[in-house]
């Protein structure tokens, strides 16, 4: 069997997606924008936008649940909450805390994590580490997302991109072969502007004028992103290969994050991974940042394509710059 030997894998995962769903049709009459020019630029259709009342902590504790009860994990086995967002409820504590509390897991350490939708992959690599340390024996790795809560809904180039939702997934030691075999993660915070909400922490802090001017929400150079997202998550899917000692030809499944179905097409193209072997859901779902990828890999479990001893590569590229990909043999 090809690869390193995996020291941590994944048990289950579980997902939670809000009721509401906006289509491009009620997008036409928010803002200037049509369903065609949504569609050919970036694949989506509609979106899950979480009610006004609903927390990431909520959300992410019912992906958390579903995958506890199939790993058949109780709360007070978990040992470590890892939570990646970019939408905290609120900043002081973390949302993990929240989360941690929500689920009653009373033994678990728990903290936040913020590498903008590269998060999931990120919170991976601690929880692995975590465990293959044998620091404990279970975690749990949640990216929760309310994107539309930093969404500029009078912006039509980013309000038609984003959505909320939840993925979970329950990690323990590995026993039989099968995990992560691979990481890789990189940065670059010289471009941190072309991805960014300007306003709202401790350098900027928040007052009217800043409030009027909407600078507390996402802003995107939206070329210069598209253009660092093919180039990045390309390079992430060589590295992951790369060290898994693999190629595209290995990889059953591809799931990457789930920005834009250009930039998920150029990625697989660049890899050598055909398009029958993609996980695409970015036309129902949008942009969730950080929960995409972990809701893809729930989703692909459900409907039967993933099989264990499949190898699955990860790939996803956010704000920050940051990018990141993951090899699994599932």
């Amino acid at each position: 069997m090809k690869g390193p030997k995996p020291l941590v894998e994944i048990v289950a995962t579980g997902r939670y997606l809000p009721e509401r769903v906006v289509t491009n049709e009620e997008l036409e009459r928010m803002v200037d924008t049509s369903d065609e020019w949504i569609r050919e630029r970036t694949g989506i259709r509609e979106r899950r936008i979480a009610s006004q009342e609903q927390t990431c902590a909520e959300m992410g504790a019912e992906a958390a649940r579903i995958a506890m009860c199939r790993a058949q994990v109780h709360p007070g086995e978990i040992d470590l909450i890892v939570v990646s967002t970019a939408t905290p409820d609120r900043l002081l504590p973390s949302t993990a805390c929240d989360l941690q509390a929500l689920l009653g897991a009373s033994n678990a350490a728990a903290f936040d994590i913020s590498a903008a939708c590269s998060g999931f992959i990120y919170a991976l690599s601690v929880a692995e580490g975590y465990l293959a340390a044998g620091r404990g024996e279970i975690a749990l790795v949640i990216s929760t997302e309310k994107m539309s809560g930093i969404t500029d809904w009078t912006d039509r180039s980013t309000c038609v991109l984003f959505g909320d939702g939840a993925g979970a997934a329950v990690l323990r030691r590995a026993t039989n072969g099968r995990g992560l075999i691979s990481q890789f993660m990189r940065s670059d915070g010289t471009l941190a502007e072309l991805l960014w909400r300007p306003a709202g922490g401790v350098k900027v802090p928040l007052d009217h004028q800043l409030l009027d001017e909407r600078m507390h929400l996402v802003k995107m150079a939206g070329r210069e992103v598209f253009k660092a997202a093919v180039r990045s998550m390309a390079e992430a899917a060589d590295q992951a290969l790369l060290r898994a000692g693999l190629t595209g030809e290995d990889i059953d499944l591809f799931v990457p994050h789930q920005a834009n179905i250009r930039i998920i097409e150029a990625t697989a193209r660049y890899a050598g991974i055909p398009m029958e072997k993609v996980f695409v859901n970015v036309d129902r779902y949008g942009n969730m940042s950080s929960a995409t990828v972990p809701i893809a890999l729930d989703e692909a479990q459900e409907q039967g394509r993933l099989k264990p001893g499949d190898n699955v590569l990860l790939v996803a590229f956010g704000a920050g710059f940051t990018w990141g990909s993951a090899v699994l043999r599932w």
